[in-house]
């Protein structure tokens, strides 16, 4: 058999907390642990302020953690940050270009950075500028590019040195439908040759459509990880969504709903999908058969997921629990 390739990001119990010795500390991540093989798109998913930035930065070696170790290209982020940075390239929620050069005297910037020659520098950023379609917006200002051509600049200018991983945080942030759909393209164009993705969104439906493996974050820990269908799976296969006739028949069956929709008053319930739980279901919920005015079976989404891991947690709760990971009977 061939050998394991190592993986292309490794953490083990990463910890930080801003403002340590103050009162205003403020924990982050209390103990996350990653794995990430190469030639994969990860993606991490987590509420604002849930620690996902710091995270990258603690990856890509701009934050030291205060406890935990990680490699990424099988270098450590601590003893090796140089030779982390070469392997690396960051593309972080804001396009990081000169709106005042034109996209090529951007590309061939920062291929000159990297140390290529003038030549190579040219010839680099035109072979960028043709894979992300911007040959024939290259000589003009990047202040006249659309957000959309920004973005696909930035990243073009993280791959002018062929890093082996990419972290984008939130990449399509603020991106119109189109925009986003064409960065989903570069990301699985780049997989595709063998490049490692870490991704950072908020957009589940992204997460959905490119990850090969997905983590949530919430509260400083990792509440669940796997597939984007075995995560589905956590939250059952399907969900009953019901909208009811009075506000009355709705403030009586929340608490069974894991989806609440108060201003159309619907609600949704878990189910498997089969006709007979439906059935039942349907018979248990509403048995005069006057609380439901509609009601649509629909497939589990990441929504649903992020939703039912990213609940405010009780004051009281266990938090010595360890985190979910398939396998593993809690959710």
């Amino acid at each position: 058999m061939p050998p394991t390739r190592a993986p292309a990001i490794e953490a083990t119990s990463l910890t930080k907390t801003y403002g340590i010795g103050t009162r205003r500390a403020v924990p982050v991540l209390r103990g996350i642990d990653l794995h990430v093989p190469p030639g994969t798109v990860f993606a991490l998913l987590g509420a604002n302020g849930a620690g996902k930035t710091t995270a990258v930065r603690i990856l890509t070696t701009l934050t030291t953690p205060d406890a935990g170790t990680a490699r990424v290209a099988g270098h450590d982020i601590r003893t090796g940050r140089r030779e982390v940075r070469r392997a690396i390239s960051l593309t972080g929620q804001f396009a990081a270009v000169d709106e005042t050069q034109t996209g090529a005297e951007n590309l061939r910037m920062m291929a000159r950075l990297t140390g290529l020659s003038r030549p190579a520098s040219r010839t680099r950023a035109a072979e960028l500028l043709a894979r992300f379609d911007l040959t024939e917006a290259a000589d003009r200002l990047v202040r006249t590019y659309s957000g959309g051509m920004r973005r696909r600049v930035d990243l073009a200018a993280g791959l002018v040195g062929e890093p082996e991983i990419i972290f984008l945080d939130e990449p399509t942030t603020g991106l119109d439908p189109r925009s986003r759909r064409e960065m989903w393209e570069v990301v699985r164009e780049l997989t595709a040759q063998g490049t490692t993705v870490f991704l950072t969104t908020q957009y589940l439906e992204e997460a959905d459509r490119l990850a090969d493996h997905i983590a949530v974050l919430h509260e400083g820990t990792i509440a669940a990880e796997g597939s984007p269908s075995a995560l589905k799976s956590l939250v059952s296969g399907h969900r009953l969504e019901a909208t009811l006739t009075t506000q009355e028949a709705y403030l009586r069956l929340t608490e069974r709903a894991t989806h609440h929709a108060p201003e159309t008053l619907t609600l949704g319930f878990p189910t498997d999908g089969t006709a007979v739980d439906v059935r039942a279901l349907l018979d248990e919920l509403d048995p005069g058969r006057t609380d439901f005015a509609t009601f649509t079976l629909r497939t589990a989404t990441l929504d649903d997921v992020f939703l039912a891991l990213t609940r405010p947690s009780d004051a009281h709760a266990d938090r010595s629990r360890p985190p979910n990971t398939l396998g593993l009977t809690h959710v």
